[in-house]
Parts: structure tokens; C-alpha cells; sequence
């Protein structure tokens, strides 16, 4: 194959750094987003948006980054990395801009599904151009452990970032401007260091289905607005809820239809006839069930019960970094120096999260200081990174590549922004339904005492539910995977490949 290259670099650009200013690439667009849930309270004080409603904004974000998956091909063998960096970058800086100056609810939802959607594009082709320089034998093994250091630690680094910067410059407005400045930054570079270069012979961009990426998109929303405004409207009491629960069996019915009658459907069907699919959808979703509980659970015993500031609890933020970059290089380690059993690496995962449900039902306390909290979120961070990176892996193995990114997709339906407003929807309904059942049962407590018991309440059953996994995992000591996983096929070999599919 040759030593790494990348020629779409200008020949004065010194070839050591040039796969860095790659990664510095990927580091800006996974820090993008379109309204940032850091400076969720400074967002609802300036635009009279609920929380509900800047959550649907941020969740529309996330749905957005999982559609392009079975489009990213398509865009590489079409454009020039060049001609991809530049859209994208500045697609999601205009959005920045715009959502800074839009108060309408569908335009802020719709700005940032574009702004998702052009953020993977972005992270994609930075990833995709650096593969080779990151395992010159294409092994995924080794490939999405170190990328999703990148991709699952900007995660947790984006909320720390936007809440320093609202609080220094007391301006929602500030980490707009500041990642608009970065994406400048890589607009300048990219048209500087990088010309357009074609590696073989450009595909044209015929049978796409758009309306196909349309219809699945609305149909994952209409699910997320179900979950994330289901508490506020009273669940199916509301009339928005019930239409749209309609609205979504309307959708999933042309959906579905037009997936099994048309040559070329955004999805295949024979993507879901993997056998092992549903369980591992449904790792997927346990994962996002455990991770959530800080959001839901946590968040209210800070904010609520013990009153930190956000600056106060931005700390846990540089935690959960630290926790998912040594989750990541743990099962590169598990994997490709220990060469252990697939099913014990998600066994370790699983009890590292487990672990952070039960330290916070002990520490459920109105005299809890910060430091204690610092291990458990490593914990957990340290186990959600493992699955997330593990079952990606699996995933590649399970299916052909045919069929691997529109499974990043399908995954994503459960991964990416279903899981969290299901397990968020569960939790809030939980925490009512507890309090109201404490205040029933003529409990002798106090409002805040009231809310303690249903947070520990709701932690015990995490824990119970938890324990019970815990056990199957450990009874199910199978090896679902090979050593040895196969590698991705060469980008040449891909385009051939799509070139007879498309063009017959």
C-alpha cells in the first residue's frame, strides 16, 4: 500500500503534522452543536423557551448526526475532501449564527438538524482521510477505540466549555461566537493548506433517496417529542401528545412502505434481518438507560436539593472526559493486547456503570460535598464508553459493509437521542409518580425530604434492575466474535463496489 499519504495537502504543508490538523478538525466539529444545553438556564432567561423546548432543539441536533450515515459514501466519492471541510464548516457556522438570532421552536429544530447533519459530514471526512494513519491495516478494533475518544469525549467536554464560557462572559451568545471563531479558523485552513483532489473518478449523485432520509428523520422526532414533552402535556391526557402519536404511526406507515418498494430505499431491509440486531439494539438502549440517570436523577439532587452552581458542577464534566478516554483505551487494550472474550469486556462495562447507580443511592445526602462524587462519574463514564465502543465494534462484524453504516443508523435510533428522551421521560414520570406516592402515604417529610426519598427510590430500582443484568451477563460467558475481526475494505475497492451498485 505504500507509506500514509494524504494528497490533498499543498506541498509546503510538512507531512508530520498533516494528519494532526486533521484531528484538530474532528475536535472542532464534535464540539459543534446548535443551541448547547450548558447554558440551558441563560438560553430559557433570554428567549422564553422551556426547558422542554431547548431540549427538543439539542435532541433534534442528535438525530441529525445519526441520519447521514448511509450518505457519507456517497458525498466522498461525489466531492473533493476539500469541497466536503469547506460546506461543512460553514453550513454549521451559519447555523450557530442564525440560532443565536431565532426564537421559533421549528426553525431552531430545524436549523439544528441541519447543523447535525453537516457536523458528522465534517467528522466523517477528517476521520476517514486519517484511518489509515491511525491502523494501516484498516482494523476497527483499533480505529473507533481511538476516534471515540474524540467523538464520546467531546461529549462531555462540550457542556464543561459552554458553561465556563456563559459564566465568564454572562452570554449564552459567547460559545456560539466561540466555536463560529473555531470553524473560521478551519474554514481558513482548509482553504489554504488543501486543494481539490480527486482519488478516482467522481460518482454522480443519482438514486438517493431523499425523501426516504425525510421520512425516517421525522419519524425518530415525532418519537423524541412524545418522550420529551410527555410529562409537561400529562402523557395522552395531552391532545399534543395524541396527535402526535398518530402523526407517528401516519409516518412509520409511509416509512416502512417506501422502504420495501423502492430499488434504492434509504434504508435496506435486509439491514434488519440480522439475527443478533435486536439484542444488540437493545445493549444499546440499556447503556443509554444507565447513563442517563445524571441527567435526570443527579441534576435534581445538585440543583434542586443542594443548590450548586453551574460553574460548581461543570467539574464533573472534566471527570466524565477523563472516565470515556480510559474506557476507549481500555478495550483497545482488552482487545488487542489481552485478546479476551467479547462478553466479559461488556461485563466490565456493565458493572462500572452498576457501580455508579449504587455509590449514588449511599450518597443521597443533604451535607454531600462535590469531591465524593468525582470516582462515581468516572465509573461511569469509564463503563458507557466501553459499550459504546465495544458494540460499535460488534456492529462491524455483524454486518457486511453494505449494510455497516445504515446499522450505525439503525443503531442510532436507539443510541442517539430515542434512548435518551425515553429514558429521560421514564425517569421524570418516575420522580412524579414517587413524590405523589411518598405525599399520599401521609409521610412525615418535607418537600425537599419528599424529593430525597423518591431520588433514592428511583436509584434502588436502577440498582435492582441493574444487579439482575449484572447476573445474566455473567451467566452468559459466550464469545459472539472473532480474535481476529475483519478489516474495512480499501476506499477504492468501496467506490467500485457502489459504482456497480448505482450504476448497474
Amino acid at each position: 500500500m505504500g507509506p500514509f499519504a494524504m494528497p490533498m495537502y499543498r506541498d509546503f504543508v510538512p507531512k508530520k503534522i498533516r494528519p494532526w490538523i486533521y484531528v484538530f478538525f474532528a475536535f472542532v466539529f464534535q464540539f459543534t452543536g446548535c443551541l448547547y444545553a450548558g447554558a440551558l438556564p441563560h438560553i430559557m432567561g433570554s428567549t422564553a423557551l422551556m426547558r422542554e423546548d431547548v431540549m427538543m432543539v439539542v435532541l433534534c441536533n442528535v438525530v441529525g448526526v445519526n441520519m447521514p450515515f448511509p450518505l457519507l459514501f456517497r458525498f466522498k466519492f461525489r466531492f473533493t475532501n476539500r469541497q466536503l471541510l469547506l460546506t461543512a464548516a460553514t453550513v454549521v457556522a451559519a447555523c450557530n449564527f442564525l440560532c443565536m438570532y431565532t426564537t421559533s421552536l421549528p426553525i431552531l429544530c430545524i436549523l439544528s438538524f441541519i447543523a447535525g447533519f453537516f457536523k458528522l459530514c465534517g467528522t466523517f471526512e477528517c476521520a476517514s482521510n486519517i484511518q489509515l494513519w491511525m491502523t494501516p491495516k484498516r482494523d476497527f478494533a483499533i480505529f473507533f477505540p481511538l476516534l471515540y475518544i474524540i467523538v464520546v469525549g467531546d461529549i462531555c467536554l462540550q457542556p464543561w466549555l459552554t458553561t465556563v464560557l456563559t459564566y465568564h462572559f454572562q452570554s449564552w451568545y459567547a460559545m456560539h461566537w466561540f466555536m463560529i471563531g473555531l470553524l473560521m479558523v478551519v474554514i481558513l485552513l482548509v482553504y489554504t493548506l488543501t486543494k481539490n483532489f480527486h482519488f478516482m473518478k467522481p460518482i454522480p449523485l443519482i438514486s438517493v433517496d431523499w425523501l426516504g432520509c425525510l421520512l425516517w428523520s421525522a419519524w425518530i422526532i415525532e418519537v423524541i417529542f412524545i418522550f420529551n414533552y410527555g410529562e409537561y402535556y400529562n402523557w395522552w391526557d395531552g391532545k399534543p401528545i395524541r396527535y402526535c402519536t398518530l402523526l407517528f404511526i401516519v409516518t412509520g406507515f409511509f416509512t416502512i412502505g417506501r422502504m420495501l418498494h423502492i430499488r434504492h430505499p434509504y434504508i435496506d431491509p435486509g439491514a434488519f434481518k440480522y439475527k443478533t440486531l435486536v439484542p444488540l439494539l437493545l445493549l444499546y438502549y440499556l447503556s443509554e438507560l444507565m447513563n442517563s440517570t445524571p441527567k435526570s436523577l443527579q441534576n435534581v439532587l445538585t440543583g434542586s436539593i443542594l443548590h450548586w452552581g453551574s460553574i460548581t458542577t461543570c467539574r464533573l464534566y472534566l471527570w466524565e472526559w477523563a472516565g470515556t478516554a480510559l474506557g476507549c483505551l481500555f478495550v483497545l487494550f482488552w482487545m488487542k493486547v489481552l485478546k479476551q472474550t467479547y462478553t466479559r469486556l461488556l461485563t466490565i462495562g456493565f458493572a462500572a456503570m452498576l457501580a455508579y447507580q449504587v455509590a449514588m443511592y449511599f450518597y443521597i445526602d443533604p451535607g454531600l460535598n462535590i469531591e465524593r462524587l468525582y470516582l462515581p462519574t468516572l465509573t461511569r463514564c469509564f463503563g458507557y464508553a466501553i459499550f459504546f465502543t465495544a458494540l460499535t465494534i460488534y456492529l462491524e462484524e455483524l454486518m457486511p459493509f453494505q449494510h455497516f453504516f445504515m446499522g450505525l443508523t439503525i443503531s442510532g435510533f436507539a443510541r442517539n437521542g430515542i434512548g435518551d428522551a425515553i429514558s429521560g421521560g421514564m425517569y421524570s414520570y418516575g420522580m412524579r409518580h414517587q413524590i405523589a406516592d411518598n405525599i399520599v402515604r401521609t409521610l412525615p417529610l418535607e418537600p425537599t425530604q419528599s424529593m430525597m426519598v423518591a431520588l433514592k427510590q428511583l436509584f434502588g430500582y436502577t440498582c435492582m434492575g441493574g444487579v439482575i443484568i449484572l447476573l445474566i451477563f455473567l451467566l452468559w460467558d459466550v464469545q459472539p466474535i472473532r480474535n481476529t475481526l475483519k478489516m474495512m475494505p480499501g476506499w477504492t475497492a468501496v467506490g467500485k463496489q457502489l459504482r456497480k451498485v448505482i450504476m448497474g
